[in-house]
């Protein structure tokens, strides 16, 4: 092709038109956005594995102290209760997620059967029960029938009172048959409670979490809160009491509880440099917890946490 046909074509080819300022601004906006997005993201991972390598001290204090239970033979039972998006699973995972998988188990049953129906109510949870050396954690208990049932009509009126009058001397067995015995209950506002549950909506890896009782949680809160403070006020006892987790800041409750579950125990070789005092802001006793529900319902006519 001769030079000539070459600039003849280039002539007769469409200029292409330059972008508009308008144009290059929306892009620049665009690229800024993006650029913001992605430094958000990477702050928010350097942050969370801050908080992961936290609790690794106290995950490995985790380990010796499963290894003492072993030595000793003993059992330790954990309940982890509370409301629905209020952390129990989480941290269900970070205390055992170094934990020596032989000598510990997470409990989390389902609907009774008919079978179970017909059965002494605590009788599909004693089957689960330890053995010696064993960790077991229940994520939610018998305590569901202090909870959940009554609020949603799950029981009789009369399966309810046979409960609250039976299970303080069912726990006293435990503690004085050897088994170290922990009621650990995880409190969340209702305003994070709704947070949470608008993000699992929207999030398709927590879209799973989000089931039908939780939809109506939110609708039925001051009713979760009436039957809480029955079941504190009934079943929180020097020998079995209750410790409330204030659960907002997923991190602290998280640190906390391990810290309330190695100070449970004596072990060998724990660490002294690490701290293993609960924060009073995060970790308040069940006791004090009923007064402040009590006080709630002098200023606002109803419970409200």
């Amino acid at each position: 092709m001769t030079e000539q046909q070459n600039t003849e074509e280039a002539q007769q080819a469409p200029a292409e038109s330059s972008p508009t300022i308008e144009e290059l601004e929306a892009e620049i906006a665009r690229l800024t956005k993006e650029k913001e997005a992605i430094a958000k993201a990477s702050a928010g991972a350097v942050k969370r594995r801050g908080k992961e390598q936290e609790l690794k001290p106290y995950q490995a204090e985790l380990i010796k102290m499963q290894q003492q239970l072993e030595r000793d033979n003993k059992k330790m039972i954990i309940i982890f209760e509370g409301r629905d998006a209020a952390g129990k699973g989480g941290t269900l995972r970070r205390v055992t997620r170094y934990m020596n998988e032989k000598h510990y188990r997470v409990v989390a049953l389902g609907k009774p059967s008919d079978v179970n129906r017909t059965q002494w109510y605590f009788q599909r949870y004693v089957a689960e029960f330890p053995s010696g050396g064993e960790i077991v954690l229940f994520d939610r208990s018998w305590y569901n029938r202090a909870m959940v049932e009554p609020v949603f009509g799950f029981c009789t009126p009369q399966e309810y009172d046979t409960f609250m009058s039976g299970v303080t001397n069912f726990e006293k067995e435990l503690v004085r048959n050897g088994i170290i015995f922990l009621k650990l209950y995880f409190s969340v506002t209702r305003e994070e409670q709704a947070r949470r549950f608008e993000r699992r909506k929207t999030d398709p890896l927590r879209q799973w979490k989000l089931s039908e009782v939780d939809l109506q949680a939110q609708e039925h809160w001051d009713e979760f809160s009436e039957v809480k403070y029955k079941m504190l006020k009934r079943t929180h006892t020097t020998t079995c009491p209750w410790t409330v987790i204030r659960s907002n800041d997923k991190h602290a409750a998280r640190l906390n509880a391990i810290r309330l579950i190695l100070n449970a125990l004596d072990y060998e070789g724990r660490d002294t440099s690490l701290d293993y005092v609960p924060d009073d802001e995060v970790v308040i006793s069940g006791s004090r917890e009923l007064e402040l529900l009590k006080a709630n319902r002098i200023r606002k006519g109803h419970f409200s946490s």
